[in-house]
């Protein structure tokens, strides 16, 4: 054999060894990631760090706000009523007594006024509370509601005119004379909270991309779960639940509804996923911003991933704190208007 020929064929074998080698980086690196059968999530998720351990996680249940399986007992939540921050509201005078089934007969067939979410309330003879009309109650009065502003916009004219002929139907059928307020008037207070609303709405995400190897959607619920998170209705969505009862999450997890959906969810590839907090909607005093950056961190440094903004562009730490102190701000913001994040008040106004 010629030096030549030696030579080609040391160069072939190279050339084969590379490509083989490159091959089997590349599947490698393809192929997502999968949960560990032999590590199984643990009975009770470990807590994120900073964050008070839970207990209890066998009272889990259906909340009524979110699409999550909740994974602390809950405490029971008061229904929230009508309030004048935040509602119309027309006060109904009643000649004598009115019982709770009259009153849920003469209620009408839907519940808004365009997008606004309309509500009746009846003074409980018993009790001396408002409350929505309960059968086998009885009640000395009634007032109708109407929500002045949501992510829907300002209570407008052609609402506020549906709502007063809801209001009228349902007075009219329970014998009671209702008081509205003048449209104008409540227009402009529906506009002028509508604009302090949308300069302060709040919804931040994070985005955790990997590095290296994608993840299938089990080794993401795997290490989510360690963290406390559990899956919702929707596909590629998991939830970090609060511990009241029909109140929305601390955070949100997504992915890939596709993935999720995939039917080999084993060789579904996910590159990226998502971490969000809608601010309005979680109280201050769980500390959404920072159990999600803390999530982000533990998931980043267990999935090989890395935090990213949405054009793909690495968040530094330095930038993560000033969107916290940006975010206390807010906070302050929403207090001095009596709308504190969390609040019954602040959860409508904010959907």
């Amino acid at each position: 054999m010629t030096d030549l020929t030696l030579g080609l064929a040391i160069l072939g074998g190279t050339t084969l060894a590379i490509l083989v080698a490159w091959n089997a980086w590349s599947n490698r690196r393809n192929t997502p990631r999968q949960p560990d059968a032999a590590d199984s999530v643990p009975t009770e998720p470990m807590p994120l760090p900073g964050a008070e351990p839970t207990h209890d996680p066998d009272g889990r249940r259906e909340p009524i706000f979110e699409d999550a399986t909740l994974g602390l007992v809950a405490t029971p939540e008061r229904k929230p009523g009508l309030d004048a921050l935040i509602d119309v509201i027309a006060p109904i005078a009643l000649d004598s007594l009115v019982s709770g089934d009259a009153a849920l007969a003469a209620m009408p067939a839907t519940r808004r006024a365009g997008s606004k979410p309309f509500a009746v309330e009846g003074l409980n003879e018993a009790g001396g509370h408002w409350e929505p009309p309960l059968a086998g109650q009885r009640y000395t009065a009634f007032q109708a509601g109407v929500q002045l502003a949501n992510r829907n916009g300002a209570l407008n004219e052609i609402e506020y005119s549906e709502f007063v002929m809801k209001a009228q139907a349902f007075a009219d059928a329970v014998a009671g004379t209702p008081d509205f307020p003048e449209m104008r008037h409540e227009v402009a207070r529906a506009r002028e909270l509508d604009q302090f609303a949308g300069g302060h709405d709040a919804q931040l995400s994070l985005s955790l991309r990997a590095q290296q190897a994608a993840w299938s959607p089990g080794y993401v619920q795997q290490h989510a779960a360690r963290l406390g998170f559990v899956s919702g209705v929707i596909p590629g969505r998991m939830v970090l639940p609060s511990g009241q009862a029909g109140a929305p999450p601390i955070l949100v997890l997504s992915f890939d509804t596709q993935a999720a959906l995939a039917e080999d969810p084993t060789q579904a590839a996910l590159r990226d996923l998502i971490l969000s907090v809608d601010v309005p909607q979680v109280p201050r005093s769980d500390q959404p911003f920072v159990r999600m950056r803390e999530a982000a961190v533990a998931l980043g440094q267990s999935m090989d991933g890395v935090l990213t903004d949405d054009r793909g562009q690495i968040i530094r730490s330095d930038t993560l704190d000033v969107i916290g102190a940006d975010l206390e701000t807010l906070y302050d913001t929403l207090d001095a208007r009596d709308l504190a994040a969390g609040s019954p008040q602040a959860r409508r106004l904010f959907s």
